[in-house]
């Protein structure tokens, strides 16, 4: 059964959604055939495949996918038909009970998970049954007409999953898969599938000597920046802060802990609590009274309480409009621990944070600078495929899941549908999935190989400003609350940084790459002219080293490439006697000697102009 969508949701399912949710059906008639004591939970389609949540005595291993897929074949190869059956709470309470729901037949034993989940239906909607061979299961498709037409598929990997994701549900089994049309698409993306190994994130950081994770000693999800890494991170903060400076940003810098106050004010407390790590009790003799509670300090989890709190720290005026405020701010959060993943998944954030305090006259201005400065880094970086995805709210999460004022809502959601429409920005709208305070926007960016990536949020804040008090004081002389935009282009180091070196491969261009220049003497009568060149470059702050050793200058070469420095100074006698040097880059191979002078100014060019 998929998770429960609105009809909407349904019909506007794609034809390869279609596909992927059949096979899940499935996969969930083979492991029937082959364990029959399964219990089946949820099994919905998801981006590039689709899983089934089961509850199993028998552990599934990798070793059980030849035999699965097997089964699999004979039921695709039998082409039957995906038959619609609408029931009677009733009779779907009935056929829970006697065990014939996510089965192949009745069984001693309920079907569990399909009771649980025909309970949360709500009275009155339609209770949908699809039915293929024997296999019948509680599901509001919709699905392909039969079995044959699910062409190519392969199972990936099993994994555990709380059942409805809650750690105090049971623990289930989840085996996911892939399906396409035919042979050459799964091809395809087995191919696609291997280049994404090669640029994984996790290996290519410890090869490359990035960042580290010490889970032990330093704790889960707490990425220790090495030398080259710390050299990537320079270069986007250095790239962020003059950015910002020209638009007109000024920077500042927040500690890592506040009071509880703080973001029981903002209303991040108690919505986000479970993201938050526990707080620290402090009782301080001479500032709490005795019989006072001590007070409560909670690590950072976002900057924007901080912002506001500066924003007030001094009266303001329409002349100080827009204010915006920038920082590279370090924030906390507490991931569950099944969650983490390499950098892209982490507890310590450095976040590209900005808050641009503004009236509602100067609102699309500036929405749409933060945009046009989003399209400058997916220049700069080679992001070719991107989307903005505008998330609104929904009327029945007022009061809940969203700030309650309707009205505020629906006009600032309007207000950024203008910008997006007039600005010609490629969007899309998704319903209910807004901060808590206001729409926001998720940028989606694509990789050179088609992997997506949540970049970065542009988000509207007219509801927390209040709350604080923060005011300017107008040209009719009368107060008036600004609105916040938040907004973060290069995310965080650690996401960001995790997408460039998956986009890169690693081969970062050579303004970015952590060793940008190696010098390579050919002979001890080369080292100090070598050495003049190094200290050259690095007095233009070019991150330049020269290795010399017996070895052979081939096996030197090979070692450069596989450090992926970006570009290797050969020097022999000739091109020392020439004041010259041989050029090799990083993919591109031998280009020739060049003068000195020469190759030193193209390397200062291409590091001042960032090019790709």
């Amino acid at each position: 059964m998929a998770e429960r969508k609105t009809l909407d949701e349904r019909q506007q399912m794609s034809e390869a959604e279609r596909l992927r949710h059949s096979c899940a059906h499935v996969l969930a008639t083979a492991i029937l055939k082959l364990w029959p004591d399964a219990q089946l939970a949820y099994g919905p389609a998801v981006e590039d495949g689709y899983y089934y949540d089961l509850d199993l005595k028998h552990r599934i291993t990798p070793d059980d996918f030849p035999k699965i897929e097997a089964e699999m074949k004979k039921i695709t190869k039998e082409n039957l038909v995906f038959e619609k059956v609408t029931v009677t709470r009733e009779q779907a309470l009935s056929d829970a009970k006697t065990g014939r729901l996510g089965a192949l037949t009745e069984r001693p034993e309920p079907s569990r998970f399909k009771l649980e989940n025909i309970q949360s239906i709500p009275e009155g909607e339609a209770i949908t049954y699809y039915k293929s061979g024997d296999f019948l299961d509680l599901c509001a498709g919709p699905h392909v007409m039969r079995t044959g037409n699910i062409g190519a598929f392969k199972l990936t990997s099993v994994a555990s999953a709380y059942y409805k994701g809650d750690e105090k549900n049971p623990q289930l089994q989840r085996i996911y898969g892939v399906a396409f049309k035919n042979r050459t698409q799964l091809d395809e993306w087995l191919k696609m599938q291997e280049e994404a190994k090669r640029r994984d994130h996790r290996k290519l950081g410890a090869e490359m000597g990035l960042f580290a994770l010490d889970a032990e000693y330093v704790g889960p999800g707490l990425a220790l920046w090495l030398p080259a890494g710390g050299a990537i991170i320079e270069e986007l903060e250095t790239l962020a802060k003059q950015t910002e400076f020209q638009a007109g940003y000024v920077r500042v810098k927040t500690p890592h802990i506040a009071r509880e106050k703080m973001y029981v004010t903002s209303g991040h407390l108690p919505y986000y609590a479970e993201s938050m790590f526990p707080p620290m009790e402090l009782k301080e003799p001479g500032v709490n009274a005795p019989e006072a509670p001590a007070d409560r300090y909670y690590l950072k989890a976002m900057n924007c309480p901080h912002h506001h709190r500066i924003f007030s720290a001094q009266p303001r005026s329409y002349r100080d409009m827009p204010l915006r405020l920038a920082e590279y701010g370090c924030c906390y959060r507490y991931e569950q621990s099944g969650e983490l993943f390499g950098l892209m998944r982490v507890r310590s954030l450095n976040m590209n944070d900005s808050h641009i305090y503004c009236s509602p006259e100067q609102f699309a201005q500036e929405f749409n600078a933060v945009n046009e400065m989003y399209l400058k880094y997916f220049k700069i970086f080679g992001i070719e495929k991107y989307v903005m995805r505008f998330s609104t709210h929904s009327k029945e999460g007022l009061g809940k899941k969203y700030v309650d004022q309707a009205d505020l809502w629906l006009k600032t959601e309007e207000m950024v549908r203008r910008v997006l429409k007039e600005s010609g920005i490629n969007y899309e709208e998704v319903p209910n999935e807004a901060a808590f305070y206001g729409p926001k926007i998720d940028v989606q960016v694509w990789s050179v190989i088609g992997r997506e990536f949540t970049l970065a949020t542009n988000q509207v804040d007219f509801a927390v400003p209040s709350r604080f008090g923060l005011v300017y004081r107008d040209k009719d002389n009368s107060d008036k609350t600004p609105l916040c935009i938040h907004r973060a282009p290069l995310g965080t180091h650690e996401r960001f940084v995790g997408f460039l070196i998956e986009h890169y491969a690693g081969n970062f261009p050579l303004w970015l790459a952590p060793e940008q220049v190696r010098v390579l003497p050919i002979t001890q009568d080369q080292i100090p002219y070598c050495e003049e060149i190094v200290k050259e470059l690095r007095g233009q702050y070019v991150r330049a080293t020269m290795e010399f050793s017996n070895d052979k200058l081939q096996g030197r070469i090979k070692r450069a490439e596989e450090a992926k420095a970006h570009t290797m100074l050969i020097v022999g006698g000739r091109d020392q006697a020439a004041n010259a040097v041989s050029v090799r880059v990083h993919g591109k191979g031998d280009l020739g000697s060049k003068p000195r002078a020469e190759v030193v100014a193209e390397i200062l060019t291409a590091i001042r102009e960032r090019k790709p």
